[in-house]
C-alpha cells in the first residue's frame, strides 16, 4: 500500500492560507511565552496579518426567534491599559 498523495497533487489555496496563518499565530504565541525573540516591527506585522484573516467579533449581532430553552455564555476580555484605575 502506498502512502501520501499522488504525484502532481496541489493543496487548495484555502488550506495553504490556513497553514500560513497558523504559523503566524504560533510565532506570536511563542514570542509571548518567551520562546521566540521578535522585534516590535515583526509583532506588529504579525498582528496586522492576523486581523486580515480572523473575524473581528467586537461587534456581533445574533438575531432570531427563540423556541424552547436558550443558554448563552459570553466571555469578554479587555486588555488592561496602564491608565486603568481598577485592578
Amino acid at each position: 500500500m502506498t502512502r501520501g498523495r499522488k504525484p502532481g497533487f496541489k493543496m487548495p489555496e484555502e488550506h495553504r492560507d490556513k497553514i500560513k496563518n497558523s504559523n503566524i499565530l504560533n510565532a506570536l504565541l511563542e514570542h509571548v511565552e518567551g520562546k521566540r525573540n521578535m522585534s516590535s516591527t515583526q509583532v506588529q506585522a504579525g498582528l496586522g496579518l492576523l486581523r486580515k484573516v480572523l473575524p473581528d467579533l467586537s461587534n456581533t449581532t445574533v438575531d432570531g426567534k427563540i423556541e424552547g430553552h436558550l443558554t448563552c455564555s459570553v466571555n469578554y476580555r479587555r486588555e488592561r491599559r496602564p491608565d486603568d484605575k481598577n485592578d
